[in-house]
């Protein structure tokens, strides 16, 4: 018999990387079993995970909303309106049974593409947002975007020399993603120096590029507000890359996940690009991306989320219908807090006022973290940080002498994650090298989520670690 060894798997898989869970997550995991014990022998008594965008994870501990939680726990156990009187509000209860009615157990597949009852609730949340219609039949609901990203990639690349625009630094899913389909990943870079802004003369830059190299570029990624970056797009910018769009015959793929992760809405809000496409009547074919793993939801474990389908022809929606309905159909769970995303409460009603109440604290909170980070890694010597108007994260740059580059070739790392691995040895802090997002050349940075409590500590440590770090390398 043969035995199933690495070179008799499909060799896509080897060059398949996922840098926010990769070998500084597995360390810190490793460090939280170490600290359960009596001595433990570590210099730190807690692993902050602030390499994700997890935000109710343990140790980050962002409290559910209580209606989402309260929708969803009748809707796992109906009995439970009668067994505890009174303590369900009215319209938890109506939202409850109208999702009952329509759905029926959470226990059964429902539609391949999703509840129809949550997909016209979605479209009437797209409609309500841009002003625009927004069509149920070409939405499709998922396990999280980052199922509707790798399906809709799936379908894209025709190898061996297909390519997808996307943005440097970026979220790996698109470069792991890229690499199980064999795409070629065709990267365009961001301006960090005028905030993370993106430059339609880099994207152009990077498909003369590609074709002179014989590749073919088919779609471009958008993140707004961006990942790693906290970047959000200004609708000039969004109309020139829609043009550009119309150019060169790509599919814009928008990665819109973090839309509601707003810190500045007065000066920096989100628009669409839904809505720049319908605005401008571009006839490009658009697919955007929306989760409840971000915004003030956190659900992440529940796997919820969806992509709209504009300007594409009913014979390719057909394809995507074969394609998830050979999944069945997304978690129930996942769906249902979709459904509580786009229908918050309303005004009046008996939830309101507490979902009101924990919406705007998680958004303040955020906030003011965000903006006390970047002042105070901005603060330190050899540190450059974008104060980010969006999403969960900073990416800041860090100077590095030449005696911890020298240091980290020599232990087989590159520069950014041996600084990371020494923050984590040290503080218990885990972040995720900036290397694993891309970046130019002889540049290093680290991401790092503005989720965390205790900011003042927290950031702290950070502080004592760099200059620690300096005075052993070299500044």
């Amino acid at each position: 018999m043969r035995a199933l060894t690495l070179e008799s798997l499909n060799p896509v898989v080897e060059k398949v990387e996922y840098a926010v869970r990769g070998e500084l997550a597995i360390k810190a995991e490793e460090y939280r079993v170490q600290l359960k014990e009596k001595d433990h022998g570590l210099p730190f008594e807690k692993v902050i995970s602030s390499n994700i965008g997890n935000p109710q994870q343990k140790g980050l501990d962002q409290k559910p909303i209580t209606f989402t939680r309260q929708v969803a726990a009748l809707m796992e156990w109906p009995a439970l309106a009668d067994l505890a009187p009174g303590v369900f509000p009215k319209d938890v209860i109506a939202r409850a049974k109208e999702l009952s009615d329509e759905i029926g157990s959470v226990g059964a597949y429902s539609h391949s593409q999703g509840v129809p009852l949550i997909r016209k609730n979605v479209a009437k949340f797209i409609e309500d947002r841009d002003g625009y219609p927004s069509n149920p039949g070409h939405i499709f609901l998922t396990g999280g975007a980052s199922a509707g990203v790798s399906l809709l990639l799936s379908m894209l690349i025709t190898p061996p020399n297909c390519g997808v625009l996307i943005p440097i630094p970026q979220y790996p899913l698109y470069t792991a993603a890229l690499a199980q389909f064999s795409g070629t990943p065709v990267p365009y870079y961001l301006d960090e120096t005028s905030g993370w802004s993106t430059s339609v003369e880099s994207v152009e830059a990077a498909i003369e590029k590609a074709v002179s190299e014989g590749v073919t570029t088919k779609a471009l990624v958008i993140i707004n507000p961006g990942n790693p970056t906290g970047a959000l797009l200004d609708e000039e910018t969004q109309v020139k890359l829609v043009e550009l769009c119309e150019k060169h015959s790509l599919v814009l793929l928008a990665d819109e996940v973090y839309q509601d992760n707003l810190h500045r809405r007065d000066t920096s809000p989100f628009t669409s690009f839904k809505k720049v496409v319908a605005q401008t009547q571009s006839p490009i074919p658009l697919v955007s991306f929306h989760s409840i793993s971000k915004g003030v939801s956190g659900e992440c474990g529940r796997r919820g989320g969806y992509f709209e389908c504009t300007n594409i022809s009913d014979d390719v929606i057909a394809q995507i219908y074969k394609m998830v309905s050979v999944g069945l159909c997304p978690p129930l769970s996942g769906q249902i807090g979709v459904d509580s995303m786009v229908r918050p409460p309303k005004v009046g009603g008996a939830s309101y006022p507490l979902w009101k109440k924990e919406t705007s604290e998680i958004h303040e909170a955020l906030a003011n973290r965000t903006q006390l980070m970047a002042a105070r890694l901005n603060s330190l010597p050899g540190v450059s940080c974008v104060d980010s108007p969006g999403a969960l994260y900073l990416h800041p740059r860090i100077e590095l002498s030449e005696g911890a580059i020298a240091a980290a070739r020599a232990a087989g790392k590159e520069p950014d994650a041996f600084y990371s691995l020494a923050l984590l040895d040290q503080t218990g802090i885990c972040v995720t090298p900036g290397s694993g997002f891309g970046q130019k050349e002889g540049e290093w940075h680290y991401r790092l989520t503005c989720l965390c409590p205790g900011v003042e500590e927290y950031v702290a440590k950070l502080e004592a670690f760099h200059k620690s770090f300096l005075e052993k390398y070299g500044a």
